[in-house]
C-alpha cells in the first residue's frame, strides 16, 4: 500500500540511506527500490532539499534588495531573485505532479498539441491581524477587544490557508472567499483618510521581487491576480484530447483574463510589475489567445474532417489563422519595454512558435482543401474567395482564390503546403532556440510531426515534369465562429458572513461613522403611546419623535438608532422584531439603548469613495455578500446603499404604542 502523506527531507534521507545499504548487501534484491514508488520517493525528497535551499537563498537576497540603496547592486539582486521565483515555481510544479501520480499512472494524452502558459501564484508573508484590529474594536467601536480573538484568529486562518490553495476548484473557491471577506474588512475598517496600518508584503510573480504597501487595495489585488492565476493553472492542466477538456479550458483561460481584465481597469499605483496595467494587458491578451487556441482544438474534436470537405477545411484553415493573430499580437506586446524586461524568455519565445506553427497549420488546412477537397457550387465561389486575401506584402483580395481546374488546384495547393512547411520549420528552429523549450518533449514532436505530415503531403503533390515556379500562396483571412470574451470571475458564487458581524450591521457601524451611544433610557407608555415612529431593519431608526411626548421627554431623537431592549441587543433585528416587542411592554414603559451618528460621519449608504480597488465591487451581489444576524444571514446591500429608497415604502411607519 502506497501512503499518501508527504515525507520530509530527513524521513526520506533515512529511506533511501537505508535501501542504499540494502543494495551493497544484496545488490538488486530490493525491489522497493527499483519499484516506481521508491523512485518517487528519492525524487520528492530530493525536491524539498532544493526548495528549502532556493527558500534560504530568496531570504538572503530580499534582506540585502532592502538593505542596499545602490542601483546597481539592486538591480543584481532583482535578477537573482527573478532566477530564484522561477525555479521555485518549477520545483513546485514538479513536486505537485509527482505527488499527482503516487497512486496511478495516467497515459500521456495523444491528442494534446503545444503546450499552455500556466502563471505561478503571488506568494506571500504571514499578516498579524491582531493588533490593528483589536485597537479599532476597542477604540472606535467600543466593544471588549479580547472578545474577538475568535474572529480574528478565524481571518488569520483564511489568509494562511489562501496563502497555498489547491490547484483546483476547492482553491479557486478559497481564494474568493478570502476576496469576499477582504471586501467585508474594508467597508468596515478602512477609511480614505487612514488604513489598518498594516503592511502587506507580496512577491512579484514574474521577478520575484518584493513589494509592499500598507493599503488594504495592494491585499485584494493581490488576491484576485492569484484567482486569475489559478484559472490559468487549471486551463493548462486540462485534458484537451477530449471536447470536456477543451470546453474547460476555454472557460478557465477566460476566467482568467476576465480577472486581469478587471484588475487592471479598477487597480492603480502597482507597486510590482506584475501588476502594471501593461503587465496585466499583455496577460489578458495571452489568456485570450490560449482559449481561442482550445476553441480551435474543440472543432478538430467535435467532428473529425473529412479530408475532401473543402468547405470545412476552409473554415479549419480560419479558425487556426484566427489563433495565428492572436498569438501574433501577444508577442507583439510582449517583445515591447516595459514588458520585455520582465517577461521570461521561455514565454516570449514559445508565443513566436505558436503563431508561426498556427499560421503554418492554417496553409495546410488550405492545402487539403484545395488538393483533396471536391469542387464547390458556383454560387459558392465569391464567398470562399473572402477566405484568402493576396499575397503577404498585400491585404487587397485577390482571384481567383480558389480555382475549379484539377491542375490549377494541385498548383496553388502545393503553394499553400510549401508556406505550411516554411512555416513548421521555422517553429522547430524558434523552438531549438530557447533551452527552457528543448526540454519540453511534447512540443518537440508535435512540430516535427506536423513537418512531416505536411512534407509526406507535398512529396505527393510534386510532380517529376513539374518544372514551373509555383506562385506564392496568398494569406488565409483569420476568422473563427466563436470568439472567447474574458469573463469576469463569480464572486457571487461563494456566499460568505462578514466574520466580525457582532460588531453590528456595516451600513452604521464602520470606521467611517462615529456615533454616541445613550442610555439605557427608560420610556413610560403614555395616552398617545411611546410618542416615536420607527423605519428600517437592522438597525431600526427612530424616524420621528411627538413632541411633548413620553419619548421627547426621555431625550429621544429623530435620526437614532435603537440597539437594545430591555438590555437585549438588537442591532441586527428587523423591524416587525422590534415592534413586537415594544407592543408587549407593558405600563411599565421599556428601557432603550440608542446610538447617535456625530457630525462628520459618512451617511450610510454613502458608498465607497476610494481609489483604487474600491471600484471592484459595488454592490453584495456581484461578491457573494451575506449580512448574518443572530440567527440566520439575510442579504442586504451594503455599499452603495441609499436610506432614502426605503423611506419610500409605504407601511414601514409606526406607533408601536396603541392608545390604552
Amino acid at each position: 500500500m502506497v501512503p499518501e502523506g508527504r515525507p520530509d527531507g530527513a524521513g526520506a534521507g533515512e529511506e533511501s540511506a537505508r535501501l542504499q545499504a540494502a543494495g551493497s548487501v544484496r545488490k538488486g534484491c530490493d525491489l522497493l527500490a527499483n519499484s516506481q514508488h521508491g523512485c518517487l520517493q528519492s525524487r520528492r525528497a530530493q525536491i524539498h532539499q532544493q526548495i528549502n535551499r532556493e527558500l534560504r537563498m530568496r531570504t538572503g537576497a530580499e534582506n540585502l534588495y532592502r538593505a542596499t540603496s545602490n542601483a546597481r547592486v539592486r538591480e543584481t539582486v532583482a535578477l537573482e531573485l527573478s532566477y530564484v521565483n522561477s525555479s521555485l515555481q518549477l520545483l513546485k510544479e514538479e513536486l505537485e505532479g509527482l505527488d499527482g501520480n503516487v497512486d496511478a499512472d495516467q497515459p500521456q494524452s495523444e491528442g494534446i498539441t503545444v503546450p499552455m502558459i500556466p502563471l505561478g501564484l503571488k506568494e506571500t508573508k504571514q499578516l498579524d491581524w491582531a493588533t490593528p484590529l483589536k485597537e479599532l474594536i476597542s477604540g472606535h467601536f467600543g466593544e471588549d477587544s479580547a472578545s474577538y480573538e475568535a474572529e480574528i484568529r478565524e481571518l488569520e486562518d483564511l489568509r494562511q490557508a489562501a496563502r497555498t490553495p489547491s490547484r483546483s476548484e476547492a482553491g479557486l473557491e478559497l481564494l474568493t472567499a478570502y476576496y469576499n471577506q477582504l471586501c467585508f474588512q474594508e467597508a468596515r475598517f478602512v477609511t480614505p483618510a487612514r488604513s489598518l496600518g498594516l503592511l502587506f508584503h507580496w512577491y512579484d510573480s514574474l521577478t520575484g521581487v518584493p513589494a509592499q504597501q500598507r493599503a488594504l487595495a495592494f491585499e485584494k489585488g493581490s488576491v484576485l491576480f492569484n484567482i486569475g492565476a489559478l484559472h490559468t493553472q487549471i486551463g493548462a492542466r486540462q485534458d484537451r484530447s477530449c471536447p470536456e477538456g477543451t470546453s474547460c479550458a476555454v472557460e478557465a483561460f477566460q476566467r482568467a483574463a476576465g480577472a486581469f481584465s478587471l484588475l487592471r481597469e479598477n487597480f492603480s499605483h502597482a507597486p510590482s510589475p506584475d501588476m502594471s496595467p501593461a503587465s496585466l494587458s499583455m496577460l489578458e491578451q495571452l489568456m485570450t489567445a490560449q482559449a481561442q487556441e482550445c476553441v480551435f482544438e474543440g472543432l478538430l474534436l467535435q467532428a473529425p474532417v473529412a479530408p475532401r470537405d473543402c468547405l470545412a477545411q476552409l473554415h479549419l484553415a480560419q479558425e487556426a489563422a484566427q489563433v495565428a493573430a492572436e498569438y501574433r499580437l501577444v508577442h507583439q506586446t510582449m517583445a515591447q519595454p516595459p514588458v520585455q524586461d520582465y517577461v521570461p524568455f521561455p514565454w516570449t519565445t514559445l508565443v513566436h512558435v505558436k503563431a508561426e506553427y498556427f499560421r503554418a497549420l492554417a496553409h495546410y488546412h488550405a492545402a487539403l482543401a484545395l488538393c483533396d477537397g471536391a469542387p464547390v457550387a458556383e454560387a459558392e465561389l465569391p464567398a470562399l474567395e473572402q477566405i484568402f486575401l493576396g499575397p503577404p506584402a498585400s491585404s487587397e483580395p485577390r482571384g481567383p482564390a480558389l480555382p475549379q481546374e484539377q491542375e490549377d488546384r494541385r498548383k496553388l495547393g502545393k503553394a499553400h503546403l510549401k508556406r505550411a512547411i516554411l512555416g513548421q520549420e521555422e517553429a522547430l528552429r524558434l523552438h531549438a532556440v530557447c533551452r527552457a523549450l528543448r526540454r519540453v518533449d511534447l512540443l518537440q514532436v508535435v512540430l516535427a510531426q506536423a513537418l512531416r505530415r505536411s512534407l509526406a503531403k507535398y512529396s505527393e503533390l510534386d510532380l517529376e515534369d513539374d518544372f514551373c515556379e509555383a506562385a506564392e500562396a496568398p494569406d488565409i483571412r483569420p476568422k473563427t465562429q466563436r470568439r472567447p470574451e474574458g469573463r469576469a470571475p463569480s464572486f457571487s458564487r461563494v456566499k460568505v458572513a462578514d466574520i466580525f458581524h457582532r460588531l453590528g450591521p456595516l451600513s452604521v457601524f464602520s470606521a467611517r461613522n462615529r456615533w454616541r451611544l445613550a442610555g439605557p433610557i427608560h420610556v413610560a407608555r403614555g395616552e398617545g403611546g411611546f410618542g416615536f415612529t420607527l423605519r428600517g431593519d437592522a438597525p431600526v431608526l427612530i424616524a420621528a419623535v411627538v413632541p411633548g411626548g413620553r419619548a421627547a421627554a426621555a431625550g429621544l431623537k429623530e435620526g437614532d438608532y435603537i440597539v437594545s431592549v430591555n438590555g437585549q441587543p438588537c442591532r441586527w433585528w428587523k423591524h416587525a422584531a422590534v415592534v413586537a416587542q415594544l407592543k408587549g411592554v407593558g405600563d411599565e414603559g421599556v428601557s432603550l439603548q440608542v446610538l447617535t451618528l456625530l457630525p462628520g460621519a459618512e451617511p450610510p449608504g454613502s458608498g465607497d469613495r476610494r481609489p483604487a480597488l474600491g471600484a471592484l465591487l459595488r454592490s453584495q451581489k456581484e461578491c457573494g455578500w451575506e449580512t448574518p444576524g443572530p440567527a440566520q444571514a439575510s442579504p442586504r446591500p451594503l455599499l452603495g446603499w441609499n436610506r432614502k429608497a426605503k423611506r419610500g415604502k409605504a407601511g414601514r411607519r409606526l406607533s408601536p404604542a396603541p392608545h390604552p
